[in-house]
């Protein structure tokens, strides 16, 4: 069993084919042209039908020299530049032109409106008709090839009969077309040169500011330099006259230390002198010989001497005792 079709199209067999787009709303655009010094409108981004007009197709002379964006992203200085450009081919291409009149102001109660000035008129309508239908096959049936999709006619059909060359005389209707693209292509030439002369006297001043600067930066890098070298004279200056006055001041320390060190040992002196003389520290090697090997030697002859004599008295005393003893011993016994 096939599945039933579902609600997507609709058949209206017994209407004529005839193709419909889907409806849009047309854009909206001034009924007049603006004035010559008037603000430049904000452009909206779309794709670019004519190929002098993409971004993309490098333009110039044979010896410009191109540089390839590094990066997908804009870069800020060159979208800056572009509109200075625009700005300034605008109000250059304003100031060739003549100056046009512009559309007077409504009068009080009435207001200007935009309306459609083509050719052909388009319905516009805020919905399209639309109508639902169903179908169910048999069963056990093949599916018939689905029909094509026609929609329902809207509007008024209306036609007019014009001869051949009432409307359109292509010799004497192709001549400002031509005039208008021969002078866009020679405008636009001019532009690109002048744009090209432009970007070289651009570059010309920067390379002069790029010298200028290289010039500043390496006499600022000398200046540096001189400043760096005045301060390490200056800090070494410093430091040796720091040092100096240190040594004037470790010698003024030290003389006073000397002076006050002979004005204090001036009277000591002496005085050490005289206690060591009296302690016997300075002496007479003459006299300390005399005193240590001399006397001593003399003393003990002395004593010696002495002892004999002593010993020959006590010797002379014991025999005057024995005589005396015996001779009154022999008294004695005489008297017996």
């Amino acid at each position: 069993m096939l599945p039933s079709r579902g609600l997507d199209l609709t058949v209206v067999p017994s209407l004529a084919y005839s193709y419909s787009s889907q409806p849009r709303s047309l854009l909206s655009r001034p009924k007049y042209r603006a004035p010559p010094h008037a603000a430049e409108p904000e452009k909206v981004p779309g794709r670019c039908g004519n190929i002098m007009c993409d971004p993309r197709v490098a333009r110039g002379y044979a010896l410009a020299t191109g540089f390839l964006p590094q990066s997908t992203q804009p870069n800020p200085l060159e979208i800056q530049k572009q509109r200075i450009a625009q700005k300034r081919a605008l109000a250059r291409k304003h100031a060739e032109d003549p100056i046009r009149p512009g559309t007077p102001e409504p009068v009080e109660g009435r207001e200007h409106v935009y309306v459609q000035t083509e050719l052909y008129l388009e319905e516009i309508c805020d919905r399209v008709l639309e109508a639902d239908g169903e179908c169910q096959t048999d069963e056990f049936l093949d599916r018939p090839p689905t029909p094509l999709f026609i929609p329902a006619k809207t509007g008024k059909d209306m036609a007019t009969q014009i001869e051949e060359g009432e409307l359109f005389d292509f010799d004497i209707e192709v001549k400002p077309i031509l005039e208008v693209l021969i002078g866009k292509t020679v405008e636009q030439a001019l532009l690109e040169v002048m744009e090209e002369e432009e970007l070289a006297h651009l570059r010309e001043h920067q390379r002069a500011f790029i010298e200028l600067r290289n010039a500043e930066f390496a006499e600022l890098q000398r200046l540096e330099e001189q400043d760096r070298r005045i301060r390490e004279e200056k800090e070494r200056r410093r430091l040796k006259h720091l040092e100096k006055l240190q040594k004037q001041k470790e010698t003024t320390e030290k003389i006073a230390a000397r002076a006050f060190a002979k004005r204090y040992l001036a009277d000591l002196i002496p005085s050490v002198f005289s206690n060591l003389h009296d302690s016997g520290f300075f002496y007479d090697p003459i006299e300390r010989n005399i005193e240590t090997e001399f006397l001593p030697w003399l003393m003990s002859e002395v004593e010696e001497t002495l002892q004999k004599k002593v010993l020959g008295r006590t010797m002379l005393d014991s025999l005057i005792r024995t005589v005396v003893e015996k001779r009154l011993d022999a008294f004695s016994n005489q008297k017996l």
